[in-house]
């Protein structure tokens, strides 16, 4: 598999060229949405695609700017329908705890927070305004931790002390994620039960936040909103030489479409990764809209969310407990 920089396991999956035992994956379409589920069964086939073990869903969609609302809501359906079928844990006696991982500061990094700020947060009221409560509710808690670099604790460390006071049946963590496509930035929402490691996306690894750190589930939800350089690089030349291929095609003895033809796409990306991590290390690219994008992104993830943990809540509930 090329090294290329992903968080998606299901991008990772597409870089392996050869069949490996012990990953099962399939699909489901609904109108315009596409679930694709990669679920990696042994340590081995973890270790071949770089996730650990566990099952991840990806829900792939258009542009969130220029959704009719019938779509939109299939969309947060669907993400809570994910949720609920990796979240299998009682949520009635325990509260649920949701981490939004990132720096509020930095856009591409705000999706954690932003999602917080969508949330039917309810724990408080259970204990001091019970009257306002309704039997489809549960009981929601949530923390923003920000980075270590500002706070100076590992956000493992934060998340584990709340959750020895808080008692949570199981945490679900949001973070922004580094793909390998444009194409997927803020159209992919990954949903996986192995857990996560903060800032792994742009080679900044910290402690992980999983199960085996935490002792409850662990669910992780993430978002795309960056892409390495050399990634983007490395399409933009494999375009400009596949068309010179193409446009030599008469040409076929010449020495340069030889050196062309020769040229494998897993040569140039090494060279290509090797230059630009000297040259412009740790260069990560985003959409100029990036804002808009992500409070798009963290609506549908925030609205998944309500859905998974409230019964028979509609949108119009949403909106009117969070204004």
């Amino acid at each position: 598999m090329r090294n290329v920089r992903t968080d998606l396991a299901l991008e990772a999956h597409e870089l392996i060229l050869d069949e490996t035992t012990g990953i099962e994956t399939s699909e489901e379409t609904f109108d315009d949405v596409t679930i694709n589920r990669v679920m990696v069964k042994t340590e081995e086939a973890g270790e071949k695609l770089g996730k650990p073990a566990g099952t991840y869903s990806t829900l792939s969609f258009p542009d969130l700017r220029y959704l009719e609302k019938t779509l939109f809501e299939t969309i947060c359906r669907k993400i809570a329908d994910e949720i609920k079928s990796i979240l299998k844990v009682s949520t009635k006696k325990q509260p649920v705890l949701i981490i939004g991982l990132g720096n509020r500061s930095i856009t591409s990094d705000s999706l954690g927070p932003a999602v917080l700020d969508r949330l039917m947060i309810t724990r408080h009221l259970f204990s001091y305004a019970p009257e306002m409560l309704s039997d489809n509710l549960s009981s929601v808690c949530a923390l923003a931790p920000g980075v270590l670099g500002i706070t100076g604790i590992e956000t493992e460390e934060i998340i584990r002390g709340v959750c020895k006071n808080v008692n949570p049946c199981a945490v679900i963590c949001i973070d922004a994620l580094a793909a390998r496509s444009v194409d997927r930035i803020t159209k992919t929402v990954q949903i996986s039960n192995t857990g996560i490691h903060p800032g792994a996306g742009v080679g900044n690894n910290r402690k992980e936040i999983s199960e085996k750190t935490l002792g409850v589930p662990v669910i992780a939800i993430g978002v795309p909103t960056v892409v390495d350089a050399a990634t983007i690089t490395d399409d933009t030349l494999n375009l400009v030489i596949d068309r010179l291929i193409d446009s030599m095609k008469g040409e076929k003895s010449s020495n340069f479409y030889k050196m062309l033809k020769d040229f494998s796409h897993e040569e140039r990306y090494h060279l290509i990764a090797s230059s630009v991590s000297k040259e412009i290390p740790h260069f990560m690219t985003t959409p100029k809209e990036i804002d808009l994008l992500i409070g798009k992104a963290a609506e549908v993830v925030a609205n998944g969310i309500n859905f998974a943990l409230h019964k028979d809540i509609t949108l119009e509930d949403i909106r009117a407990y969070i204004s």
